[in-house]
């Protein structure tokens, strides 16, 4: 945002529409109250949107195909969730267990369920992201892999036939481009969804 000016350039636009987008995202989910958190759910989108982006381009690295990368940014909307759900709320924090409305006899269960649920969080937030980036590129690796194949093993009619799979794979890149907005976006609006927790967890 250096130089900013009032016709927004190229670069300026994309950084004043991402921050839009980010910005609804937020207040969507979490209210007003949510946009103290902005940093960090625009970090981890940018971030995941670019790595994603950028592991289209063969032979480079897919950072959010590791599992380590994913768990430590689902531990760290976790923790933060968890502590300033806390430090906000007090004790009253634990009123996220008890869904209003819920019968007295059943009351134990819905509890029970609702804490499993809260504690796999950062599993689930952080296997969805990894299993479907890492799905998307070991399919491309292996229609990539058919045209070579059919190339070496059937010479000029594998070359021929390996048309089809070359289609396919650019079509599953175009896809992988999709799933790479989309990972982003589900990560970015659950976190929000987590944090809103943390903001009227007493409410």
């Amino acid at each position: 945002m250096k130089g900013r000016q009032l016709v927004p350039g190229c670069y300026q636009s994309m950084a004043e529409l991402s921050y839009v987008f980010v910005a609804s995202m937020i207040r969507s989910t979490a209210g007003e109250d949510g946009m103290k958190f902005f940093p960090l759910v625009y970090s981890l989108f940018m971030f995941i949107l670019v790595s994603n982006a950028i592991s289209i381009i063969p032979y480079t690295f897919t950072v959010s195909s590791h599992i380590i990368v994913t768990a430590a940014f689902a531990l760290l909307v976790f923790f933060t969730v968890l502590i300033y759900g806390f430090y906000k709320n007090g004790l009253e924090f634990f009123k996220i267990f008890v869904p209003p409305g819920i019968p007295i006899y059943i009351l134990p269960l819905v509890v029970a369920i609702e804490i499993i649920s809260f504690l796999s969080r950062p599993l689930s937030h952080s296997v969805r992201l990894f299993a479907n980036m890492l799905a998307g590129h070991i399919t491309l690796n292996v229609f990539a892999g058919f045209i070579a194949l059919l190339g070496t093993s059937l010479g000029a009619i594998g070359w021929i036939a390996g048309v089809v799979p070359l289609a396919l794979t650019v079509a599953l890149t175009a896809l992988e481009l999709l799933v790479a907005f989309l990972q982003a976006y589900v990560f970015a609006i659950l976190t929000c969804i987590y944090l809103n927790d943390a903001l009227h967890g007493g409410h």
